[in-house]
């Protein structure tokens, strides 16, 4: 009798334990799968990150895979114009609120994500919304920046007329900037790596450029009388870029993309009066950068810039000068 039910007792813990093996085992399966298929698309990944018609004498992607970076973004934007009032000289300007924010980002094998945060606008200190979106490739790249601000703030003078200030709120801009461009010398000259570090310039280097450049502006200014201006402009040129590597830490960069307007539609209307106001030669969209990057083993930082200028219409008329811009420090590790 006690046999049999020692017999009982070992089927049944066999039971169990089979049953428990049926249950886990999937789910062992299942993890080896997917730590399979993290490997094999961690692979693909790896294989596309390393792979372009590159000279690694001059520019390497970086030897970890895992990039981790906080950012401090101040930017601005400023409008001036001259011309003729009545037959009377004049020049105004007017400014916007800076901007800052501060940013973290993580990039693995080329792909990230990233947060932003601007406390003066948690504070209720800034109330203008502005967006900025970059991507620098080997070859291609491009800048996209939207603004829509009420904050700008300046002055206008008319000559034989006292200064007129320009209180804040009376002036609301929404300004459009998009600047592209192609790189030549790919194999050498890395724009990522002054600006978004995804690449090491190990050599000095340099490329011609072709640029492509859009602005648009809608601005209304509430005075004495509603003055509305709206701005189309499309560019086309080409400029050079050049990376200095004075030492294995140092990168330092500069680059100029000047384009000419090949379009552009521009119009002024004074209360229900609308004065075109036709295109003028010169007039040009220029985009310069520069950069400046220290490299310390996996740990890199640094500054770069973005400039934006934008010229149309003459002076015996009417001309107005845009400038929009931005600058960036930024702390990284690789890892």
């Amino acid at each position: 009798m006690m046999v049999m039910i020692r017999k009982l007792r070992r089927a049944g813990h066999f039971r169990r334990c089979l049953l428990s093996a049926v249950v886990v085992l999937p789910i062992l399966t299942t993890e080896t799968d997917a730590q399979n298929l993290f490997q094999r698309i961690d692979s693909i990944l790896t294989c596309n990150y390393r792979k372009g018609a590159i000279d690694t004498a001059y520019v390497v992607r970086p030897s970890t895979k895992w990039t981790v970076k906080a950012r401090l973004n101040v930017s601005g934007a400023k409008i001036e114009a001259e011309g003729l009032e009545d037959g009377v000289p004049f020049n105004s300007e007017a400014k916007a609120d800076y901007k800052t924010t501060v940013s973290v980002a993580a990039t693995y094998l080329g792909f990230s994500l990233s947060a932003a945060l601007n406390p003066a606008k948690l504070l209720g200190r800034y109330n203008d919304y502005e967006l900025n979106f970059n991507s620098y490739g080997r070859r291609f790249g491009f800048d996209i920046i939207y603004q829509n601000a009420h904050n700008f703030t300046g002055w206008h003078d008319k000559e034989g007329m006292p200064r007129m200030e320009l209180p804040a709120d009376m002036m609301s801009v929404k300004t459009l900037n998009l600047n592209t461009f192609y790189c030549f010398n790919s194999r050498r000259f890395s724009y990522p790596a002054a600006f978004s570090q995804s690449y090491i310039q190990r050599r000095s280097a340099g490329s011609f450029m072709l640029a492509a450049s859009a602005m648009g502006q809608h601005a209304t200014l509430n005075r004495q009388q509603e003055i509305e201006l709206k701005m189309t402009n499309i560019g086309i040129g080409a400029g050079y870029g050049y990376n200095y590597v004075p030492s294995k830490q140092w990168l330092l960069h500069i680059s100029a993309l000047p384009t000419f307007i090949v379009y552009s539609n521009t119009k002024m209307t004074f209360n229900d009066t609308k004065l075109p106001l036709h295109y003028h030669f010169p007039e040009v969209i220029i985009t310069g950068r520069g950069a400046v990057v220290r490299q310390m083993g996996n740990k890199f930082f640094g500054m770069s810039m973005v400039f934006n200028f934008t010229n149309v219409g003459n002076e015996k008329n009417l001309a107005v000068h845009n400038i929009k811009w931005r600058v960036r420090a930024f702390l990284g590790f690789r890892f």
